[in-house]
């Protein structure tokens, strides 16, 4: 029989959810399984996704906000969804993101086909902050779910802080793949020496944070370098400017070559606000470049011990992260050693290992 997996995203645009989808749908090809990934809405391709694997889009564009409008999608996306589940019958169906859960849950109680549901964000902006009805829903969806996918344990204590959901016991944590990297190169990216920051350029990836470190650090041989795109470009331009640091922080935009700046940078620094679980901290670990995180919700707290594997520093506080890089550049004992420690996260975190997890759940109680 057919082997045949559905995933269910919001759109396959740069995001870390995104890059899990990505990552597991190639692995799941590879291992011979007939692989679907169904976006909500057309977007352009973040990553690299295998030819072998359809990808199927319900919807060309958002819903606008006009009730009428957001009626009329949401009803196409379930017909649309229904009607592909229903002939295409696959063995499991796993989604990721909030409103990717709800509309599979929907539609596969409807048609009686397994389904597991991932949750990569903080509830306290998604489940937890609905309203008593859709909570009361989003439980009962969840709950009829195989499992509810977490990538770390923070995420399920912060859920079931909302009583609501405090009875949900089909839950289980795997955490992130290590992204597959070509080999690092030895040309130089960058002509001198560089503090890295990667991520989308949200306000919740705090980079507003990192520059303001970056200014009092008091060095003039060391460049802060920013990796990716986003709605924040303009205003994080703008405090560059206002800081006088046009020719030492560069936002050089999105590269296919990341492990290039992983491998060649001084230090990494994780600024965020808020995380899930942070790809691009697990990506800089695994390259064994030494990294200071923000002790944000959630991820950075378990994935580094203080000072063993990488820097944690108190959440939102900008006067220890500007210490902590002085600290780390001034240092070289501690930034070799913590950069060697960082890359024991590929006995938890590798792609072979968190595959069999994913792999295991989606074929259990499944006949293939």
């Amino acid at each position: 029989m057919e082997k045949k997996l559905f995933f269910v995203i919001n759109n396959l645009y740069s995001g870390g959810a995104e890059r899990v989808v990505s990552t597991l749908a190639n692995e799941f090809s590879k291992q011979g399984f007939n692989v679907f990934i169904v976006c909500l809405n057309q977007a352009e391709l973040g990553y690299h996704i295998s030819p072998e694997i359809t990808i199927v889009n319900l919807l060309k564009e958002r819903s606008k906000e006009h009730i009428f409008n957001r009626l009329k999608y949401a009803s196409l996306i379930y017909l649309r969804l229904f009607k592909l589940l229903v002939k295409e019958r696959p063995i499991c169906v796993v989604s990721f993101m909030t409103t990717s859960n709800l509309w599979t849950g929907l539609v596969c109680n409807l048609i009686n086909i397994p389904y597991i549901v991932s949750e990569r964000t903080t509830p306290d902006n998604t489940i937890n902050s609905f309203n008593y009805f859709l909570r009361k829903l989003t439980f009962l969806i969840y709950k009829k779910s195989k499992t509810v996918v977490l990538p770390a344990k923070g995420i399920e204590d912060c859920i079931k802080r909302n009583h609501t959901f405090k009875k949900l016991n089909n839950i289980k944590i795997i955490c992130n793949p290590i992204n597959t990297f070509q080999s690092p190169s030895d040309v130089n990216v960058y002509g001198r020496k560089f503090i890295l920051g990667v991520g989308r350029l949200s306000y919740i990836k705090g980079f507003d944070r990192l520059i303001e470190a970056y200014s009092s650090i008091g060095v003039d041989d060391i460049d802060l370098i920013i990796v990716g795109d986003g709605d924040e470009h303009a205003n994080l331009s703008i405090q560059i400017e206002k800081l006088g640091l046009q020719n030492r922080v560069k936002l050089i935009g999105t590269k296919d070559n990341l492990q290039d700046y992983y491998s060649q940078a001084e230090l990494f620094v994780l600024p965020s606000r808020n995380e899930g679980s942070p790809n691009a901290l697990i990506e800089a670990m695994s390259f064994g470049c030494a990294c200071i995180a923000m002790d944000c919700e959630f991820g950075p707290s378990e994935l580094i011990e203080n000072e063993k594997n990488g820097i944690l520093i108190e959440a939102d506080n900008v006067l220890k992260l500007t210490a902590a890089i002085q600290s780390l550049l001034t240092n070289a004992e501690l930034r070799k050693r913590i950069a060697i420690n960082a890359q024991l996260i590929h006995r938890t975190n590798s792609l072979d290992g968190v595959f069999l997890q994913w792999k295991n759940l989606i074929l259990s109680d499944t006949t293939v």
